[in-house]
């Protein structure tokens, strides 16, 4: 646009700008400049805005990453209309999609005067995060496209909403706050430039350290106003080699708080946890993309043990609560922690040391009655502490005898009034059931055998 006569100026901070896309990839700001840009296109000339166009296509295309072109032959080949779905202005945009031979462009329209020059307006949405979505659905249906047999691909995390919306969503050379979603979403990832392992193949994203660190970075009290946290004994979790953390369960936020006390260690984690805790909102995308081992209650299947085994095997940590699941109605209220033998079964497995952790308070952020965390209390936030001890020495004879020393070990980190017995009240009971499920969870010994 410059070489056409268009723009005859640097826009201040310019330079920092492109250094800060080209590093983080979207951000909110250069996105709210970007949509300003029809009101900064007044007056000029649609013409000469295409004929910019028309000149930078050449080398734009030159720029298109190399494996870019195998997947429009493939789906091609299969039929399929190949469209580019973009916020770039139509005008800017529409020679590099002809010049690549796509079927059509979605992008963001610029509203035109009869003499040719814009108007400063938009014409039609903003083609952005659910703009994008809306401006795509909409063109799937003026041509009878069916999105859930679709393909889409992106790198930006404000194009999740599309990605979502396809039945077959794929992750490409994502920036940082994309690999993360890739990951907890389990969305595969290709890498277009060809540099990995030589193959076009979309490949299931493995969690690795550098995903887990990038969790981790987001896993920080700032991130939760909503709690206000006391985090206490970290040092005795090993600066290097496995470890196997145990906490009590006393909420879904239990894993959101532990992943706190370890993120001061600058360790990675992998998380042991029933699929609930996985399927749950926020702290499910934070045990996923941290390296969550998924358990499927009731199966049987040692997978998850085995998997979990392997991890502490090659040096990392692994995290799980021995209870299995929060204890519901009155048994949330018992003095002495049950807990189930997967814990002492992997440390006889492993020989890895055992880390007992002391959660309290985390059913005020989120109780067991409510779908989701109390997001809104940043005025006056409950307290949450977490607390680590030292290992626990364990005989590894007996998975029923060591699951009562990993317990026990727990309890002792827990606060004063966790040891005193109390007789709950009817709305303590019910803040302590799931939701919508009635009683005071007097069976609870019978739904939770403790051998598994």
């Amino acid at each position: 646009m410059r070489e056409a006569g268009l723009v005859s100026r640097s826009i201040p901070g310019e330079k920092l700008l492109y250094q800060l896309f080209n590093t983080v990839g979207e951000t909110l700001p250069s996105m709210a400049l970007a949509r300003q840009g029809a009101a900064l296109a007044k007056g000029r000339s649609r013409a000469l805005v295409q004929r910019a166009a028309e000149s930078a296509a050449g080398a734009l295309a030159e720029l298109v990453q190399p494996m870019a072109a195998l997947l429009f032959d493939e789906h091609r080949a299969a039929g399929r209309a190949v469209v580019l779905a973009t916020t770039t202005p139509f005008d800017l945009v529409k020679p590099l999609a002809d010049l690549l031979g796509l079927d059509d462009v979605v992008a963001t329209r610029y509203g035109v005067n009869a003499d040719g020059t814009y108007d400063g307006t938009l014409d039609g949405p903003f083609v952005w995060s659910a703009g994008k979505l809306a401006a795509v659905r909409d063109w799937a249906e003026r041509n009878g496209i069916d999105l859930a047999a679709s393909f889409a691909y992106s790198d930006s995390v404000y194009d999740t909403p599309l990605l979502a919306a396809v039945g077959t969503p794929i992750v490409v050379n994502p920036d940082p706050r994309m690999r993360l979603m890739a990951a907890a979403r389990r969305w595969p990832v290709l890498d277009l430039s060809g540099a990995s392992e030589g193959s076009t193949m979309a490949r299931i994203p493995v969690v690795n350290v550098e995903i887990q660190r990038l969790a981790l970075s987001f896993t920080h009290p700032l991130f939760f106003p909503y709690a206000k946290f006391h985090i206490s004994g970290t040092e005795h979790i090993p600066a290097s080699g496995p470890a196997i953390i145990v906490g009590n369960h006393r909420s879904y936020f239990d894993p959101a708080a532990l992943a706190l006390a370890i993120a001061r260690t600058d360790r990675t984690v992998r998380f042991l946890g029933k699929k609930e805790v996985f399927d749950a909102p926020v702290v499910g995308q934070i045990a996923a993309a941290m390296g969550g081992i998924r358990v499927e209650r009731g199966t049987g299947s040692d997978a998850p043990l085995q998997a979990a085994a392997d991890a502490l095997e090659r040096g990392d940590l692994v995290a799980l609560m021995p209870q299995g699941t929060i204890p519901r109605g009155r048994a949330f209220y018992d003095t002495m922690l049950k807990g189930r033998w997967g814990a002492a079964r992997l440390a006889a497995l492993s020989k890895a040391p055992v880390i007992p952790v002391g959660l309290w308070g985390t059913e005020k952020v989120w109780p067991r009655s409510a779908r989701v965390p109390n997001v809104l209390n940043v005025v006056t936030p409950p307290s949450v502490s977490v607390t680590v001890g030292a290992p626990v020495t364990l005989a590894y004879r007996s998975a029923d005898a060591d699951t009562k020393r990993i317990m026990k070990a727990i309890m002792a980190l827990l606060p004063p009034e966790s040891r005193v017995a109390h007789d709950p009240t009817e709305a303590e009971i019910a803040l302590a059931m799931p939701p919508g499920k009635k009683g005071d969870g007097s069976n609870e010994d019978r739904r939770r055998p403790g051998t598994d």
